[in-house]
């Protein structure tokens, strides 16, 4: 985390989402959340997608995993851990992935 990142974190609450440690609110930083109340009605695949292309790569998918628990935190729901996630990312992964013929 740089230090650009470090100073948009001043004053978010996101690492008082389970789950989100600075790392994690520095890729949020990164794409311009700051509060967690920023994250309500997001897509947690869109934000993913958004963090990647901010960083130039594929970001782990686990990441993908704490988004949508913090999303979900940040819409009312109850706090769960980041693999609770992990068959629903895969889910929804698999079903927006675009079909080739190596598929076929």
């Amino acid at each position: 985390m740089n230090s650009h990142d470090r100073n948009d974190l001043a004053g978010s609450d996101l690492t008082d989402l389970v789950n989100v440690g600075r790392a994690v609110a520095g890729y949020f930083a990164r794409v311009g959340i700051t509060r967690s109340a920023q994250l309500t009605g997001r897509d947690p695949i869109e934000v993913y997608e958004q963090m990647s292309a901010a960083c130039g790569e594929a970001l782990d998918p686990c990441l993908l995993d704490t988004i949508m628990s913090a999303v979900d935190q940040a819409e009312g729901r109850p706090a769960r851990p980041w693999w609770h996630y992990t068959p629903e990312r895969k889910r929804l992964l698999t079903a927006t992935r675009p079909t080739t013929n190596e598929d076929a």
